[in-house]
């Protein structure tokens, strides 16, 4: 019957072939503890590269992978990449061994944290199904459709950003131009994902209609309302929606525990993003006159700066969180730590002489032990708290400064700006690192 099932069933067309994950079902009657070594296999893979599609790091994917391999009496050795996994697994003298691979890359925190209880769960309630019960239920996880559609997911962009910016030290003009621009240009990048358009090309068409949707409603409001022509400056906050926040993260947090492969290639898909997200943007600023200036002073008091940026943070790091595929609590859980930790973090820089890297340690120190406990208390993947909280604390504005004077032959003032960055850059996920050292056992070893 199996056979005959094979011999009809066409073959994927896709570059990036389906893989037929229930031709590896031999006896639909066997319990996947019991089941063949291949089939064994397939269930170990298949849970991780649907883990490594959701966007967290390799020491966890690894670690998912191995706690269903023990659940099937396997060993398991993995090798792991940002869009493919070379894993073989073990059983007695005998071995099987496969590359998976996926099309893109992209987070669903929502995705991730169902999977992860799926691996908590796995000995206790799917490893004595058959292998197809198996599958089945990864099926349901695999085609679970994303919570919010482009409308939502514009609307999340363009509430962080405007965040965003006001936390930059932008005022009303700039945050209401910012959620325009941002609200706009992650509506089509949305609308390009569900096309299955290339990363690219989805980068660079939303980054370049952010810049004019805030262009065309700053000369709307300048020719209106009569407002400086200093408030340009904010066009910045319309393109921080596509700051590359979990790959740059984990892929320090990958180099920091040797996984190397996985660290690198994400660093360059990180590094890729940020450059096609600032060269257009700056293309767009110089056809249309643009420059990067300071914001114009809002005239607050210390106290009033304080209790505007707890909301502003919360809203930035809440509205990353919905872009992220993150559930409602899982997102206002995240707003909360991001309020907390970004705020201590401007608050260190302003009323301190610490350096704004250090402040970054600290802000990210504090987001990760916060992360930790929550973790302990409902179960949420720390990497889906930490990541939206200090995503906001990535110097986007910095970056951008860097590239605009670097094209403009500016190169002394772009590389300040570009060493800025990335000292601060550096030392966000080195305060996450720092958190979940003190508060995982499993973390600070290595085995």
């Amino acid at each position: 019957m199996n056979k005959e099932r094979k011999s009809v069933m066409p073959l994927s067309q896709r570059h990036h072939m389906t893989i037929p994950w229930k031709d590896f079902i031999r006896n639909e009657d066997v319990p996947a503890k019991h089941a063949s070594l291949q089939e064994r296999t397939s269930i170990v893979g298949r849970v991780g590269i649907l883990m490594l599609s959701c966007g967290t790091g390799a020491w966890r994917v690894r670690d998912a992978m191995n706690k269903i391999a023990r659940s099937l009496n396997l060993t398991c050795s993995a090798d792991i990449g940002l869009i493919s996994i070379q894993y073989t697994c073990f059983h007695h003298e005998r071995s099987y061994t496969q590359v998976l691979s996926i099309p893109n890359t992209g987070v669903n925190t929502d995705k991730l944290n169902i999977l992860e209880q799926f691996v908590k769960d796995f000995d206790a309630k799917y490893a004595r199904l058959t292998v197809a019960q198996v599958h089945a239920a990864i099926d349901e996880v695999q085609t679970r459709p994303k919570q919010y559609s482009p409308l939502v997911l514009g609307l999340a962009a363009g509430l962080a950003c405007s965040g965003f910016i006001f936390l930059l030290g932008g005022g009303i003009p700039e945050m209401i131009c910012s959620f325009l621009g941002a609200g706009l240009g992650n509506y089509v990048r949305a609308l390009m994902g569900k096309r299955s358009m290339t990363t690219v090309a989805g980068i660079a068409v939303s980054v370049a209609v952010a810049c004019l949707a805030y262009m065309v409603s700053f000369k709307i409001f300048e020719y209106n309302f009569q407002i400086l022509a200093q408030h340009e400056a904010g066009y910045i906050g319309a393109m921080l929606f596509v700051i590359p926040g979990f790959p740059f993260i984990t892929s320090m947090l990958d180099i920091s525990k040797l996984d190397m492969r996985s660290g690198l290639e994400r660093l360059a898909y990180a590094i890729m993003v940020t450059l096609i997200a600032t060269l257009v943007g700056w293309l767009v600023a110089t056809l249309v006159s643009f420059k990067p200036a300071d914001f114009l002073p809002l005239g607050l008091s210390p106290l009033a700066v304080l209790l505007l940026r707890l909301p502003a943070s919360f809203c930035g790091v809440y509205g990353f969180s919905i872009m992220f595929n993150s559930s409602q609590k899982m997102a206002i859980t995240a707003g909360f730590i991001g309020a907390i930790a970004n705020t201590l973090r401007l608050e260190l820089v302003d009323l301190t002489a610490m350096p704004p890297a250090a402040a970054a340690f600290c802000g990210a120190l504090v987001a990760g032990l916060i992360a930790s406990v929550v973790n302990r208390y409902n179960g949420y993947p720390r990497i889906s708290l930490t990541v939206p909280s200090i995503v906001i604390m990535v110097p986007g504005l910095y970056i951008y400064r860097a590239i605009y004077s670097i094209g403009n032959n500016q190169i002394g003032v772009g590389s300040l700006w570009l060493t800025k960055a990335v000292l601060i850059i550096m030392f966000l996920p080195l305060g996450l690192f720092v958190a979940r050292a003190l508060l995982d056992h499993e973390w600070r070893h290595f085995d």
